[in-house]
């Protein structure tokens, strides 16, 4: 028999006869869920986006090349979805924060150190895997202050006296200088590397099953210098440097074959030319009045997410008033695409004024082109902007809105390519991989791209 002939006899014989790869319990997994704050995906097909690492890492894996985020367009009210499985309307995260409204003729503001408590209104992936016995961690996620569902974590604003920041400093992967610089350090990249360190530390010393991994570099550049600047092109490189960096730690951790990596995003991007201020509209019709910059009485008042912003009529009582108006006044100001009243028309995925107090009375969408801001002192409510800026919150059927998916590891079926998943998605599967079931989701299991052994 010659003798290729035979090789060929003995490799099909072998593939006949091997067994297929154990399927591992949940306590000897290891799922992590990695966002880079603000990638859309269209930059995905750009050549000139230098991230070798995480194209070899999807040529390995499974993609998915678009993703509909939730609106609104934004980070905490995404990250929620992303771990929740369900749309704003029912987690309940409508903005960077909660938003806290005060006395009849004050303006409500977002309160970035709310407590997941008061925050999100479901379960999320981490509570769940928590109460199944499975040992969580997070770095830098957002809406998760207080949960009390993991067993190690990061804040993204940690204290010099956090008991896992100190260890991070005793064990010398931090000093304790850098410690206390790491919210008013030099940069984001800076930030994002102590984080992808801390991950790193987690992977080594405490082998978790869920690791939630938040890097913001990404969105701070977009914001500062706009989608397809240097500067943004600079930020997702480094940002493949990190992910090559943390696989580098799940191989020195020994945690390779045993791990499942989703890497995705928030949201996308969108260029600005122009920003709208329609604070700066309500003071000039009278319903805002200003001191040193600062809003000190007013009848109603808009707070601004990119491209969306929400107004709120201050005192209820007048509000049947003012809403006329008000619809009237932010229809005509330049840059404005729709005023929407959602007790009248509901914005997909959001809920009803009546089912959450930080929805607004109306909500506005800008443009292409154009951002809101909420400055109500400025002597216009329309300006240029002054250097070259990005924006979200757009609506997100808007395809600079979509984020994408690149999934890897243990129980990933390699080659498999999505044409367009939601970001409810995420969490159900990742919940099937850990042998978890989250209950009443929005999305459902991505059992495309799954192969997980019998």
């Amino acid at each position: 028999m010659p003798i290729l002939l035979l090789l060929f006899f003995w490799g099909c014989l072998a593939a006949l006869s091997a067994e297929p790869a154990p399927r591992r319990p949940a306590a000897d997994r290891l799922v992590v869920l990695m966002t880079l704050d603000g990638f859309p995906s269209w930059i995905w097909k750009d050549p000139a986006l230098v991230m070798p690492n995480l194209r070899r890492i999807a040529a390995q894996g499974a993609v998915a090349e678009r993703m509909t985020v939730s609106n609104p367009t934004a980070t905490w009210i995404n990250h929620t979805t992303l771990v929740t499985g369900v749309e704003p309307s029912r987690h309940g995260v409508l903005f960077n924060g909660r938003l806290t409204r005060q006395e009849p003729g004050q303006p409500p503001f977002v309160d970035p150190f709310a407590t997941k408590a008061d925050l999100v209104q479901t379960p999320t992936l981490a509570d769940v895997a928590f109460r199944a016995g499975l040992k969580t961690a997070q770095v830098a996620w957002v809406a998760v202050a207080q949960s009390g569902s993991f067993h190690v974590e990061l804040p993204e604003i940690p204290r010099s006296n956090h008991p896992f920041a100190k260890e991070l400093v005793a064990e010398g992967v931090l000093t304790a200088e850098q410690l206390a610089g790491i919210n008013t350090g030099p940069h984001g990249a800076w930030r994002d590397t102590v984080r992808t360190r801390a991950a790193a530390h987690i992977l080594r010393t405490r082998s978790p099953n869920l690791l939630l991994l938040h890097l913001v570099n990404t969105d701070s550049a977009n914001h500062t210098s706009g989608p397809g600047s240097n500067a943004s092109f600079t930020a997702y490189a480094y940002a493949d440097r990190l992910i090559g960096d943390f696989f580098d730690a799940l191989t020195g951790a020994g945690l390779r074959d045993r791990a499942t990596v989703f890497l995705t995003t928030d949201h996308g991007f969108k260029k600005v030319r122009q920003l709208i201020h329609p604070n700066v509209a309500l003071r000039e019709a009278g319903l805002i009045e200003t001191q040193d910059g600062k809003i000190t009485r007013c009848a109603a008042s808009v707070v601004t997410q990119g491209g969306m912003a929400m107004v709120f009529v201050n005192d209820p009582a007048r509000r049947a008033e003012l809403l006329p108006s008000l619809k009237s006044l932010c229809s005509k100001l330049e840059g404005v695409a729709e005023v929407i009243d959602p007790r009248e028309t509901p914005v997909p995925g959001m809920p009803a004024p009546d089912q959450n107090p930080g929805m607004g009375d109306l909500i506005l969408f800008a443009q292409a082109g154009s951002a809101f801001q909420p400055e109500a002192h400025l002597p216009a409510p329309v300006t240029e902007a002054k250097t070259y800026l990005g924006a979200h919150g757009y609506p997100n059927t808007d395809p600079e809105l979509d984020g994408l998916l690149v999934a890897w590891g243990y129980g990933v079926r390699p080659g498999t390519t999505l044409e367009r998943i939601r970001n409810v998605d995420i969490a159900p599967t990742l919940a099937r991989l850990l042998g978890l079931e989250l209950p009443r989701t929005d999305g459902r299991v991505l059992e495309e791209i799954l192969d997980l052994p019998p």
